[in-house]
């Protein structure tokens, strides 16, 4: 019999080919699953930007260059990885998606340029907070070397990494931002006198003196830029970090002291940028425009005085699709890379042609638009835990055989009796059946009814509310709204929130995620995601959904968990648009370290192979991230156990079985193997 819990509605457009639930009315021909189903369900084609889709088989391939003829099957990926030892989680990374941004980004602005008959150029500088491994800093190091693009870093050890990074790019634009000390500056004016093309934007008016006095020490004119405190107001989760309270810049009004300060002490000629900070993922093209335009007067302005600004540097701020929404929400945005582009350009022109101002070049620091799509996070499940849909006959048998039973499991029972009355009476038996269970409880915690008799009415209500799932399928009453994700299916997967998706649990973010296999079945299960780390937040309910979030995510069938899988078959799930942020964020819950990484390229001859290899950290780490030594852990291990050999506790090869455990585990992986 078909689990009544999970019966799931068809995609929207396929509704009336699919026969209806029992009860429903007529039913409609029946037709099979396809891929594509499942590529509808998922909303691949919203959200994957041309860099995802489903295969005939079944599988998630990816797409470097958006174009079909060159996948690389993610399934197909993971066994080969599983062959060479390698296992999940692993975060599969993508340079050719990568770059395919990059140079989508190049475009973009490239023909706004030409169009609008723009008079200067584009670059764009990668801030390498977003992500900051070095195998992802050195390919767009490398991609963008060809581009006419840089770097920006915002501390002094992002500085350090950002002159490592461009030796032998000297004329790769390096833009530091952040709060700078004297030690700081000197070592740009240092290494702007060395020949590199580095530019420090003053966050704070004394960072324009600390400028000074490095520059006299050193006998150099420097080059820098000044970040400009905007009244434009950010939007979305990052608001506060742009306008009048924003942390960074300066106000118009110090900007000015600036300029007769710079012409006082003759470093005026060094006022190459104007800077500012429109936000993050900002969703809406309006709050662009807005704040361009007042930074583009203000350029204006500026210039008048007799600064020499060369750069309008926008920050970041362009938006990723997490959901495939396309709309003004947190997780979306409401304009393409082309029309961001043409926007920005059209502004800046507009505003300086109107003062009959030279264009400036325009800067962006766009990091999370380059590489989100770059990286996906493949993770296995251990196995799933769902409520019962028939209760256990025995159970409820004698539970009311014994003696007078509680009146809530009569009334619980005869619920259960009524829970085929369909869609006119569904209502009220799952009503009366809340109602008997909450009355069960109550006798329970106050000692007046049988551990038998409190099972047996939990699992008459999860039938009942089994049936309700039956009954009504996606017209829920708003009643019973509620009801899919408590009675959702629990799958556990071998990750850690906290180290490899932080902003899902940190500031709600959706990812995308769905199996990379199996996409020719069917999902018949409802299910969130709970990670393996000990603490409660570490879970996944809130998935892309058709225009607004989901709760719970469609899912094959898997045993539970310490079950084994009849097939054999592990079972992959994949969290695509992870490339911005996550690594850098994770923290060592539980000490769960991260994860494998494997740089992914398609070959020549059409097959998939390994370009670089990043093993995750061992056990042996992360244990002395927190200053627990390995080596005095061994010795105290062998002075317990043989303490145990000899009161004869442990025999000696039960002792040797336990330092050898130890000794492998703290050689293996953080996570389950």
């Amino acid at each position: 019999m078909m689990n009544p819990k999970t019966a799931m509605p068809a995609p929207r457009d396929q509704a009336e080919s699919v026969a209806a639930p029992s009860g429903r009315g007529p039913a409609a021909v029946e037709r099979s699953w396809t891929p594509a189903d499942a590529a509808e369900l998922y909303g691949v084609e919203r959200w994957g930007a041309g860099y995802f889709g489903v295969s005939e088989h079944g599988t998630v391939v990816a797409y470097p260059d958006t174009d079909r003829e060159h996948g690389i099957d993610l399934h197909d990926v993971v066994r080969g990885l599983a062959s060479r030892e390698i296992g999940t989680p692993v975060i599969v990374r993508l340079p050719g998606v990568l770059q395919h941004r990059m140079h989508d980004l190049r475009r973009a602005f490239d023909d706004a340029i030409t169009e609008l008959d723009y008079e200067a150029g584009y670059s764009c500088v990668y801030p390498i907070k977003v992500n900051q491994e070095r195998h992802v800093c050195e390919a767009v190091r490398d991609f963008g070397a060809e581009l006419g693009f840089g770097l920006e870093v915002g501390s002094k050890p992002e500085l350090i990494a950002g002159l490592a990074l461009t030796q032998g790019f000297d004329d790769m634009p390096l833009v530091c931002n952040g709060f700078k000390d004297a030690e700081y500056i000197e070592t740009v004016v240092l290494a702007a006198k060395m020949g590199r093309n580095i530019l420090p934007v003053a966050e704070q008016a004394y960072e324009l003196r600390l400028i000074r006095d490095a520059a006299l020490v050193h006998d150099v004119q420097p080059r820098f830029g000044i970040r400009a405190k905007l009244a434009a107001p950010g939007v979305g989760r990052w608001a506060g970090s742009s306008g009048i309270r924003g942390k960074f810049g300066l106000t118009v009004g110090e900007i000015l002291h600036a300029v007769e300060y710079l012409q006082e002490v003759d470093l005026l000629d060094g006022f190459r940028m104007l800077h500012c900070h429109v936000g993050s993922q900002i969703f809406d093209i309006r709050a662009v425009k807005y704040t361009v335009s007042e930074l583009a007067h203000l350029y204006v302005e500026l210039i008048r005085a007799g600064a020499p600004i060369e750069i309008l540097d926008l920050g970041g701020g362009l938006g990723v699709d997490y959901d495939g929404s396309q709309s003004a929400t947190e997780s979306s945005v409401n304009y393409t890379l082309d029309q961001y582009a043409s926007d920005v350009v059209h502004r800046v022109k507009t505003v300086c042609d109107e003062a009959g101002v030279r264009h400036p070049m325009i800067m962006t620091e766009s990091g999370r638009a380059l590489v989100a799509h770059s990286s996906v996070l493949i993770t296995d499940i251990i196995g799933a835990k769902s409520f019962r849909v028939e209760p256990d006959p025995d159970l409820v048998r004698r539970a009311l055989e014994a003696g007078d039973p509680p009146q809530p499991l009569l009334d619980l029972h005869e619920a259960y009796e009524r829970r085929h009355a369909g869609d006119d009476g569904m209502l009220e038996v799952y009503a009366d059946a809340e109602h008997a269970l909450s009355e069960a409880i109550n006798l329970f915690n106050l000692g007046y009814m049988d551990l038998r008799s409190r099972a047996a009415c939990e699992e008459l209500f999860w039938a009942v509310g089994s049936a309700a799932l039956e009954t009504y399928g996606d017209d829920m009453p708003e009643a019973l709204g509620h009801l899919p994700d408590r009675l959702a299916d629990l799958y556990f997967v071998n990750v850690s929130v906290f180290q490899s998706l932080l902003d899902s649990w940190g500031i709600d973010q959706i990812f995308p995620i769905m199996p990379i296999h199996r996409l020719d079945e069917e999902p018949t299960r409802r299910g969130i995601l709970a990670d393996i780390t000990c603490d409660s937040d570490g879970r996944v309910d809130r998935f892309p959904g058709d225009g607004s979030p989901k709760s719970t995510l469609e899912l094959h069938e898997v045993p539970a968990p310490g079950s084994e899988d009849p097939t054999g078959e592990t079972y992959y799930l994949g969290i695509f648009l992870t490339g911005a942020y996550q690594e850098t964020l994770g923290d060592l819950h539980n000490l769960l370290g991260d994860t494998n990484a494997v740089h992914v390229r398609r070959g020549p001859n059409g097959r998939w192979r390994i370009e670089t290899l990043v093993e995750g950290e061992t056990v042996r780490e992360v244990l002395s991230y927190v200053q627990f030594e390995p080596e005095n852990m061994r010795r105290q291990l062998r002075h317990d156990v043989e303490a145990a050999i000899e009161a004869e506790r442990l025999t000696p090869s039960e002792g040797a079985s336990l330092r050898r455990f130890f000794d492998e585990s703290l050689q293996g992986y953080t996570y389950l193997e």
